[in-house]
């Protein structure tokens, strides 16, 4: 992605296509596929992205358009890390919990 991506809580759907190259259907379809894009709809019914949006629809355009996966390929993947997300998660929360003198939850 050549373009600075602006500083924002919410992207339209038209800002994100200009960000990342992609055409509006191909927005749809994503959010049809894949779990972790879920924008918003403003009272007027446009889409909003939020930045966590806008990443997760960057890295799949990688994984499918560069790295040559199947979107079967790039859901596997995006599972794949949000479970060591969620154990990374885990362990700092023990650590966490050890660093205050309390005994980890079980």
């Amino acid at each position: 992605m050549a373009q600075e991506v602006p500083d924002r809580v919410f992207y339209r759907i038209k800002e994100v296509c200009n960000l990342t190259g992609l055409k509006p259907h191909v927005l749809r379809y994503w959010e049809q596929e894949f779990k972790d894009i879920k924008p918003i709809k403003s009272p007027k019914g446009q889409r909003l992205y939020k930045r966590k949006d806008l990443d997760t629809i960057i890295t799949i355009k990688k994984l499918l358009y560069e790295k040559k996966y199947t979107i079967d390929g790039a859901k596997k993947f995006l599972n794949d890390k949000r479970h060591i997300m969620d154990e990374i998660k885990e362990e700092l929360m023990e650590i966490i919990t050890l660093l205050q003198g309390k005994q980890p939850p079980l």
